[in-house]
């Protein structure tokens, strides 16, 4: 009867525990908009759960909008500005970029060795894990590179 009872008890508080780290991990979800970049209405750019950031698909855009250019290399460095701005409103930076998805609409225009030296101005060594993936079109038809992040704050 003792160990049923232990049992039990062992139980709620194990039922309990796990209530509460759920209950604690939803509440420390912060949904962040950082200023100097555009103001979306159906997403956030910055989801943190703790030392986590998940930041969105950033792509050639400035903070109203605007399409910086045509080219494969126009559009990196402003998704890549757009990103450091993201990752310096959180106090990181691109040393703390742990994982990177990138979407292109030009596979060997992103390879070329102009684009290559834009993407090692930004990480230098730093070189996160990273997917590439071609694909048809973005968001918007003009859109030619967007790259999404995951980073961990010390």
């Amino acid at each position: 009867m003792a160990v049923r009872a232990r049992v039990r008890t062992v139980r709620a508080v194990l039922l309990a525990v796990g209530l509460c780290s759920i209950t604690l991990s939803a509440q420390g979800l912060q949904r962040i908009n950082p200023p100097g970049l555009s103001t979306p209405t159906t997403y956030s750019h910055i989801v943190r759960d703790g030392k986590t950031l998940y930041i969105a698909g950033q792509v050639g855009a400035d903070a109203q909008g605007k399409v910086v250019g045509t080219g494969m290399v126009e559009q990196l460095e402003q998704v890549l500005t757009n990103l450091q701005i993201a990752l310096k409103s959180q106090g990181a930076d691109f040393s703390h970029v742990t994982k990177i998805n990138i979407y292109v609409t030009d596979v060997d225009a992103f390879r070329a060795p102009d684009a290559a030296k834009v993407r090692a101005k930004y990480f230098g060594s730093n070189r996160p894990a990273s997917t590439l993936v071609g694909v048809t079109r973005l968001a918007s038809p003009e859109y030619k590179i967007e790259i999404e992040a995951i980073a961990v704050l010390p």
